[in-house]
């Protein structure tokens, strides 16, 4: 008796152990994606990513589906925006310009989705879950 429970005890520390491991690990990798700021721009409103690969792992495509809401939470433009090539452990900085939509008409950006994420090893279908999202400004980015 006594055996069987100093086998379940160790049972349950080694998992609470590797449980505690695996959340650590998808908590500290990843990628982050700050929208830092938006910027009018003629005839359009320059949208600027900052993007923190914290991963090990060199990122050779990475779309993004981005959809821009209006201020009445109304579908105002939905954009592809590339934001690789992606080294390893590497901060970079991506601009695009949402064309005949200003800045002010903007009330929310959404990270719909990924639309393409490929690696050195090919292409890759848990790369939404990789992403977090956050902003600087007023305007919310949402996941």
């Amino acid at each position: 008796m006594l055996i069987r429970m100093l086998v379940a005890a160790v049972l349950v520390i080694t998992t609470g152990s590797a449980i505690a491991q695996a959340a650590s690990e998808s908590a500290g990798g990843g990628v982050e994606v700050e929208l830092n700021k938006l910027e009018p721009v003629d005839g359009a409103c320059r949208a600027y990513l900052v993007t923190q690969n914290l991963t090990d792992t060199r990122f050779d495509a990475f779309q993004l589906d981005v959809v821009m809401f209006d201020n009445d939470g109304i579908v105002a433009r939905r954009l592809a925006v590339q934001i690789a090539p992606m080294a390893p452990q590497k901060t970079s900085l991506k601009v695009f310009d949402i064309k005949n939509l200003a800045c002010g008409d903007i009330g929310q950006l959404l990270l719909n989705d990924v639309l393409e994420c490929r690696d050195s090893d090919g292409a890759r279908d848990d790369c939404l879950s990789l992403i977090s999202v956050s902003q600087r400004g007023n305007t919310p980015f949402i996941k």
